[in-house]
Order: structure tokens, then C-alpha cells, then sequence
């Protein structure tokens, strides 16, 4: 089969607008069904309905939650045949809930077949599908105005929301648009011109994806392939696996390897098992450069000049999708995940959130799920990438969570911030190791977390106080102290909480280069927080001390009067009381001080920093 005369498409639209009765209806009537799922279909439609008519939506819904409840919940797809073309449908959820699925459908398709009930016209979620459709790379749209035959077949009724959707579609700049008046139940304009309506002239929705052109632009660009793997059977063979995603390539062409912009030239192809002259885009071959150049799973080959439309840079605007029961706000760490790529990042800012029904950016401090926004990231090291208008292969990513390994997000490259790739670490004669060596002492943090009140400054204070006097040399960081100076101009959200604790991390990873032990008494409620935090410093220099002294013994001290206040309603989001704490997953040392003296408490801590190596 050509790939040119496969075309994959989607159904989407709200709840109840009838996608999967529409892919059934147009599949058994263009008789693409075998006798068994015809004679499946016929019984279950007996088995499910009073008056014996056929369910079409049976041969789509096929999840038994989804026949108890008559919705779609997960992407079910199917492959058919005509005598004009093939096709690839994805039938996808209508309920907000499960707009996760509906976008993981999105993300395959060149065309999209929206659904629109007649009788409501243009909802909230069709807005959002649109939108998201449009957010995935799809540029070719077809609107089913459905249910035609519950409103008479009126006109008027479709002139009204034809008008609508016009008026939708002018933001996305589709390249191609076809709205048609249907009734997936009844049959009307799903595979033939529906007598019915016969104010409409248009071809039918099947007639319709038989001819719609959906080729893409040739392809003008230079040749590159994101490296997937490297093959090392031997110690006599050495390739670069992957697929060319764009352009072409020959054996004895001169390509770049990026981001470290060595250059080496092409010895070899292999496709399979055999030798090849050339690669084109699709294709899945592995390439043998003529010298040793440093190549590993996330670099790409490229064959552009420099000012090409791929991009090296570490920090960007996006578009994403939020699709995560948590919230995004700035200053959360995920795992970035771009191309064969995949780097820790951090969202910097959230920018602005997308109204799905205007499409008007609104300021916004988090986005929660099912929401779309603008945000700034930024990758821990330079990435390979591109805007996602330039070229959709190295535009799209997604953020996956660092505690859950859950997808976050997906998202699109809107805008690189240039000038981040010329930055360069400045290594200097005296270093992190001449500075332990001088002071003679291992730099560690020490990160002590807490509710308020359960002695985290105490402790922290009484132990710079005991390797002070045996001789170490340290710095000791008091959330307050910290918020009275360096982040006086951060608040309590959750935005700002988080970045508090980045930059305190990021203090204590340069304190700990000049060679100090560093002790911090922050409540740092959240584990991806620390998490975060423990990444900056660096795994085997980050010290967790949990003070877990119980909520009911730290507001019976209320040494500042924080939890009457707390109590009285005259604090917002205060931990342990409006706002969670998250026990820390796996700390080096648990200290309850409702249960030991403070010296006690030390002693504990010397023992353990003498256990593990620091001391």
C-alpha cells in the first residue's frame, strides 16, 4: 500500500455527538465489515436495545464499561479498505475526563473529523478538541454536524452552526475545511447523499475522504535523523540506528553531529541487512561514519547549514496540554522528553493560560488538567530542537513526572530563546576537590524538612554548633533568614514555594563548591520539591533529615503563633493545617524531637553522618 493513499484520521467532539455510531454506520454500510462482526453487531444490538435496531457504535465501543455507560473511554482504532483508498480511523473519548486519550489519537492523525450535535451546536469540549487537534500539527478538519434528522433536516439549523464553526476556524488557518449536515444513525451523507437534504450538494463524509488531499509540502529540508541507538555487535562495527526524518542521504555526505557539532562523513548505509547508496525520510537504517566522533541515543545527525531550522538550546516557549491530575506551576522538575531525548527540565514560568472557547491567553499562576498554556522551559543542558511550525519531528515533546514516571503534558516548541547555548560553565585552578582537600571535610547538604515547630532550626542550629567545633567549616540557611533577603520577593503559592526552594538549592550547591558544609532548615513540603532540589546539589552530596516530630506536639509548642493564626482562618495554605506536607520518601536520617533531648538528637546525626561517609 502507498503511504500516499493511507490516510490516518480522527473522530472527536463532545459527549453524545455520536462518533463511534458514525465510524460504525460508515463502516457497515460501505459493507467493510466481515460476516462474523456483522453477525456480532446484529446480536449485541438485539441484546442492548428494546426496539432491535442495529447499535452501530458496538463496533467501535468495545470496553465493557464503555457499552454499560454508551460512551468512549479509550482510542480504539481501525484499519479499512475502498476501492480508492485505505484508512486508519482512531474513534476517541468525548468526555472531558479522558481528554488525555483523545489527545494521544490526535497525535497520529492528518485529518480530523469533528462531530457537532445539531440541537446544542458548538460546545466547550468541541472548542477544546478543535483546539488541541490544531495543537497536535493537524491542519485538515472535517465538522459532521450530526443529528440532522432529530431537528427535521432543517437548513436553517445548519446554516446557524456552519457560520460557528467558520468563525472558529479562522484562528487555526486550516488547509482544508468541509462541513456537512449528517445523521450517523439513520445513515444520511455518512456514505451516500442523503435524499433527504437535498439543500446540501456536497459529497458525502466517505465520498469526501476518498479524494481530500492530504500530502504534505515537498520536503526542501536538509537531511537528519535523530539516533535511537548505538549498534556495537562487535568491536569491528560501529552504527548509529534510527529513522531519517527529513531530507536525504548518501554515502560520503559530510554531516554534523549535534549538539557537539563534530562533523564526520558517511562510510555507510544499512537497511536491514543490506547495503545501500542512499536513505530517504521513513526510512530506518543505520549509518557508519568515517572517524570517531562522540554519538549517543538522543544525538542527531544533520546535514544543515547553520542556519537551518534546527535549533541547540536549553531554553524555550511552549504550548502544552496539561493532561496531569497535579497542577503545573513554575518551578516544578520533570523529565523533558524530545525527540530520542530525554533531559531533566523545569518549567520557569507559566505564562499565560488559553481559553478554549475565545482562545484568549489569561494570566495564570498553575494550570490544571485538561487546560492549555503557555509556559518557558528550561532543559538542563542544551537539546536539539526546533519550532514546531519549522518541523513537527523536533517541535513536539512531552513532560513526564519524576516521582510517578506518568505523562505530564504534551507540548510544542512556540519560541527558542537563543543565546543559552553560548553560556559555558567556567571551571577554575581551584576547585570543589582543592577546597575539601584544604578544608579537609567532605561538602555535603544537610537538609533538614519539617512541619513549623519541629525544631528543624534548633537541630540544624546545635549541629553547626558541634562540627564547628570539630574544626569543619559550614554555612548554616534559615528559611526565614533566606525569605527576609534572597527571596524576599517571592510569596507562599505554590509557584513561588517551589521556586523558594530552587534557589535555596541552587545557594547550597554553590556553597557546597566552595567547599562548605551546608546545613538548611526549610519546611519544603513537597517531594518533588526536594527532589528537585536533591538533583541541583547532586545525589551523592544531598544529606535528607526528616525532623518528624507529629503535628499535634509542634502546634502545642506554636513557638511564632503560626498555627493559632492558622486556625483563626488568618493564614492561607499553611502546612500541616491548609496546605500538605509529604513525608519524605527515603531520608537519610528521621529525627523526632518530641522523643529524644537535642543532644540526643546530635549525637544521632553525627553517628549517621559518620555511617555514611561525611565525617
Amino acid at each position: 500500500m502507498a503511504t500516499e493513499n493511507l490516510l490516518k484520521f480522527i473522530t472527536c467532539g463532545s459527549v453524545d455527538d455520536g462518533k463511534s455510531t458514525l465510524i460504525g454506520h460508515l463502516l457497515y454500510d460501505a459493507k467493510l465489515l466481515f460476516a462474523d462482526q456483522e453477525n456480532a453487531l446484529l446480536l449485541d444490538s438485539k441484546a442492548g436495545s428494546a426496539d432491535g435496531k442495529i447499535d452501530y457504535s458496538l463496533l467501535l465501543d468495545g470496553l465493557m464499561a464503555e457499552r454499560e455507560q454508551g460512551i468512549t473511554i479509550d482510542v480504539a482504532y481501525r484499519f479499512f479498505t475502498t476501492k480508492h483508498r485505505s484508512f486508519i480511523v482512531a474513534d476517541t473519548p468525548g468526555h472531558e475526563e479522558y481528554t488525555r486519550n483523545m489527545a494521544v489519537g490526535a497525535s497520529f492523525a492528518q485529518l480530523a473529523i469533528l462531530l457537532v450535535d445539531a440541537r446544542q451546536g458548538l460546545l466547550t469540549q468541541s472548542r477544546r478538541h478543535a483546539r488541541i487537534c490544531a495543537l497536535m500539527g493537524i491542519r485538515h478538519f472535517v465538522f459532521a454536524v450530526n443529528k440532522m434528522d432529530l431537528l427535521g433536516y432543517q437548513k436553517n439549523a445548519f446554516a446557524k452552526i456552519y457560520e460557528d464553526i467558520c468563525h472558529l476556524m479562522t484562528e487555526f488557518q486550516p488547509k482544508s475545511l468541509y462541513i456537512l449536515p449528517v445523521s450517523a444513525t439513520a445513515g444520511d451523507n455518512v456514505t451516500e447523499r442523503s435524499s433527504q437534504m437535498s439543500w446540501f450538494t456536497g459529497p458525502s463524509l466517505l465520498e469526501y475522504l476518498e479524494t481530500v488531499d492530504v500530502s504534505e509540502d515537498v520536503q526542501t529540508q536538509d537531511f537528519f535523523l535523530p539516533v535511537q541507538r548505538v549498534a556495537r555487535p562487535d568491536l569491528s562495527f560501529r552504527g548509529f540506528a534510527g529513522e531519517v526524518a527529513s531530507g536525504q542521504v548518501a554515502k560520503g555526505d559530510l554531516i554534523r553531529v549535534l549538539p557537539s557539532g563534530e562533523e564526520a562523513r558517511v562510510s555507510r548505509i544499512l537497511c536491514l541487512d543490506q547495503d545501500r547508496d542512499t536513505a530517504s525520510r521513513g526510512e530506518a537504517v543505520t549509518l557508519c561514519l568515517d572517524t570517531e566522533v562522540d554519538v549517543s541515543r538522543g544525538c542527531v545527525l544533520s546535514a544543515q547549514k547553520t542556519d537551518g531550522f534546527l535549533s541547540i538550546a536549553s531554553c524555550f516557549l511552549a504550548k502544552v496540554l496539561w493532561m496531569d491530575d497535579v497542577p503545573l506551576i513554575a518551578g516544578r522538575g520533570y523529565y523533558l522528553k524530545l525527540g530520542t531525548r530525554m533531559v531533566p527540565c523545569s518549567v520557569l514560568h507559566v505564562i499565560s493560560r488559553i481559553d478554549v472557547v475565545s482562545g484568549d491567553r489569561i494570566d495564570a499562576s498553575e494550570i490544571v488538567k485538561n487546560e492549555i498554556a503557555v509556559c518557558e522551559i528550561l532543559a538542563a543542558e542544551p537539546i536539539v530542537l526546533s519550532r514546531f511550525a519549522d518541523n513537527q519531528e523536533m517541535g513536539r515533546f512531552i513532560l513526564i513526572d519524576r516521582i510517578s514516571n506518568q505523562t505530564s503534558c504534551c507540548g510544542m516548541v512556540d519560541a527558542i530563546r537563543t543565546g543559552q547555548e553560548n553560556l559555558t560553565w567556567q571551571k577554575t585552578d581551584v576547585d570543589r576537590k582543592a577546597r575539601e582537600q584544604r578544608n579537609e571535610q567532605k561538602a555535603i547538604t544537610l537538609w533538614f524538612t519539617g512541619l513549623s515547630g519541629s525544631g528543624k532550626s534548633t537541630v540544624a542550629n546545635a549541629l553547626e554548633k558541634r562540627l564547628f567545633a570539630l574544626g569543619k567549616h559550614t554555612m548554616l540557611l534559615d528559611g526565614d533568614n533566606i525569605r527576609m533577603g534572597l527571596n524576599k520577593d517571592l510569596g507562599f503559592s505554590k509557584a513561588d514555594r517551589s521556586e523558594n526552594i530552587r534557589r535555596l538549592a541552587e545557594v547550597a550547591k554553590l556553597m557546597n563548591d566552595a567547599g562548605l558544609i551546608v546545613l538548611t532548615a526549610f519546611i519544603s513540603p513537597l517531594v518533588a520539591d526536594r527532589r528537585s532540589a536533591r538533583e541541583i546539589v547532586g545525589d551523592d552530596s544531598f544529606f535528607e533529615v526528616y525532623i518528624s516530630t507529629p503535628l499535634e506536639e509542634c502546634e502545642r509548642r506554636d513557638i511564632k503563633g503560626l498555627y493559632k493564626k492558622a486556625r483563626e482562618g488568618k493564614i492561607a495554605r499553611f502546612t500541616g493545617i491548609s496546605s500538605p506536607y509529604e513525608v519524605p520518601e527515603d531520608p537519610q536520617c528521621v529525627i523526632d524531637t518530641s522523643q529524644a533531648s537535642l543532644e540526643e538528637c546530635v549525637d544521632h546525626l553525627v553517628a549517621e553522618l559518620e555511617r555514611h561517609g561525611f565525617l
